[in-house]
């Protein structure tokens, strides 16, 4: 499910212009340290599992929504890691459209299922530790995340405010 049917009748009126998103991500461990990652079959880059939040829709429920459509599984998300966004998080599709994305990650556990990817979104999953990243081709917005987040932390990570340049308010 590329497109929610919202967003297809939303880029009816905007077109490809720049819109802001909500996006939820999910970070599931293998208890050895490592982490799901899924290969986006569009750009064969590795990402970590999740999609956009559809209008009425909770964050949490977006995120359980995305992991049954993209990998047959039932997860239980159990804490809010951080909260992502900004410039480096705006993102220009193949058919043009553009996007700012506002995502919530959350530390997720398996409750129901293996894994399977949908072959429409993912081709294909695996756990990777840190380590293994810098040899993965992977989005730069993924390293930011990847590189911040702490599932052991009791507190969510969000980048700080940029600095207020003179004469701006």
């Amino acid at each position: 499910m590329g497109i929610s049917a919202y967003l297809e009748w939303l880029r009816r009126y905007v077109g490809h212009d720049l819109l802001l998103m909500p996006a939820v991500t999910a970070v599931i461990g293998d208890g050895e340290g490592r982490f799901l990652l899924v290969e986006d079959i569009d750009t064969g880059r590795w990402m970590l599992p999740g999609g956009a939040v559809d209008p009425g829709e909770g964050p949490a429920d977006a995120l359980v929504r995305e992991m049954r459509e993209e990998l047959g599984i039932e997860v239980e998300p159990t804490a809010v890691l951080g909260v992502f966004g900004g410039p480096e998080f705006v993102a220009e599709y193949r058919n043009g459209d553009r996007v700012a994305y506002v995502a919530t990650v959350f530390a997720c556990r398996i409750v129901a299922g293996e894994p399977v990817p949908d072959g429409e979104e993912v081709a294909r999953f695996r756990f990777a530790a840190p380590g293994e990243y810098d040899g993965m081709p992977m989005a730069p917005t993924m390293r930011h995340i990847l590189a911040r987040i702490d599932p052991a932390s009791p507190e969510a990570w969000f980048d700080p405010p940029a600095p207020r340049r003179c004469g701006s308010s």
